[in-house]
Order: C-alpha cells, then sequence, then structure tokens
C-alpha cells in the first residue's frame, strides 16, 4: 500500500461564525492530520452559490460550483459536519451537493453528474445543542450520499449539548467525544487507502 499521504476532504454545513459544525470540522482535521491524511479543510462560504435553478444553470455554471466539482473529485475521502435544522440537514449543504452534482452539458470533464462523488468514502460527523446531536441530519445525508454513489463509514457521530463540549481553544473537553471523532477519522482514511489501493 502506497505510502503517498491520502488527501482528505473536510466541511461543515454552516457557515454561521459560532457554529459548533465548524468546530468540529476542525477537530476532525487536526485530527486526520496528525494520522497522516493530506487534508483539505474547506470553509463553503468561500464557495458563495446562488439558490440551484435549472433556468439559471441553463445561463452558465457558478464558477464556485466547479471549483467544488474539481475539489471533490480529487479527495477521495472526506469528512462531512452536518448541523440540524428542522431534524434534516441544511440548505445551505444540499444546495451545495445539487450545484457539485449537477452536469454540466457544455463541458466535457463534467458531463457526468455523478463524477465528483462515485466511489468516494465519506465520514458523517454532527453537533447540536440538543440531546440527539444532530443524529436526524445524518439519517437524511446518508440515503443522499448513496444515491450519489458514495460509500459511508459504519461509524458516524452526532455530537450532543455541543453548547458546552468545546473549550475557549475550540477543542472538545470529553475523552469520549474525542474517540467518537477519531474513530469516524480513522474509518474514513482506512477504508479510503483500502478501496483507493487495492
Amino acid at each position: 500500500m502506497s505510502n503517498i499521504p491520502l488527501p482528505l476532504l473536510i466541511f461543515a454545513g454552516s457557515t454561521r461564525t459560532q457554529s459548533h459544525n465548524r468546530k468540529l470540522a476542525r477537530v476532525a482535521a487536526d485530527m486526520a492530520r496528525a494520522q497522516g491524511a493530506a487534508v483539505t479543510h474547506i470553509e463553503l462560504a468561500d464557495y458563495e452559490l446562488p439558490l440551484y435553478n435549472a433556468d439559471l444553470e441553463a445561463r452558465g455554471t457558478p464558477d464556485a460550483a466547479i471549483r467544488l466539482k474539481e475539489l471533490f473529485h480529487a479527495h477521495p475521502a472526506w469528512v462531512i459536519c452536518s448541523p440540524e435544522y428542522n431534524g434534516s440537514y441544511t440548505g445551505l449543504l444540499k444546495n451545495t451537493i445539487d450545484w457539485v452534482s449537477s452536469p454540466v452539458r457544455s463541458d466535457p470533464a463534467w458531463g457526468d453528474g455523478l463524477k465528483p462523488f462515485e466511489g468516494k468514502v465519506v465520514g458523517l460527523l454532527s453537533a447540536s445543542p440538543g440531546a440527539l446531536g444532530g443524529l436526524r441530519s445524518l439519517s437524511h445525508l446518508s440515503p443522499m450520499l448513496l444515491n450519489l454513489q458514495c460509500w459511508l463509514t459504519p461509524k458516524q457521530f452526532a455530537l450532543s449539548r455541543a453548547a458546552d463540549a468545546f473549550d475557549a481553544d475550540g477543542q472538545l473537553i470529553a475523552e469520549p467525544a474525542r474517540q467518537a471523532v477519531r474513530g469516524v477519522v480513522e474509518q474514513t482514511l482506512w477504508a479510503a487507502r483500502r478501496l483507493t489501493n487495492p
């Protein structure tokens, strides 16, 4: 098996300044780097996209969508930190996936909408102030990613009581939470290495 660091993409489905899931993504990124991954940690705020609309798309796919397609495709493994809004994932995350999965008919490189997703190994995390930790968002996000032909790790983790879960430096306070996040990151890297280098 190759000793080249595995490229891992990490992002949160929120742009809120004090987002618990953005904090969780930073924690996961640090853990992945410690395990030797080549981490690309992005903020969706840097990829502004209008609300997906086929008529709008017909006038041209936004540059941000093309850049995200390239990033998603270039990384065999991802970790997504999903907030929970009204018992599901965010409109921001859905809109991002809708744009990235939409074929660009005028561009042979992106004519297949599944190309950025197919075969990717995805670990799922969530954080919420509530008792379930955003678990319902993951239960809705999972079938969408499976439909896009991603591989999902069996381990997932939903961080409950997230408002009290981080210290002043943005690190997780409780060791069981750290272990759970590390477990998802490890399993994502483990599976991606084997699928990428069979």
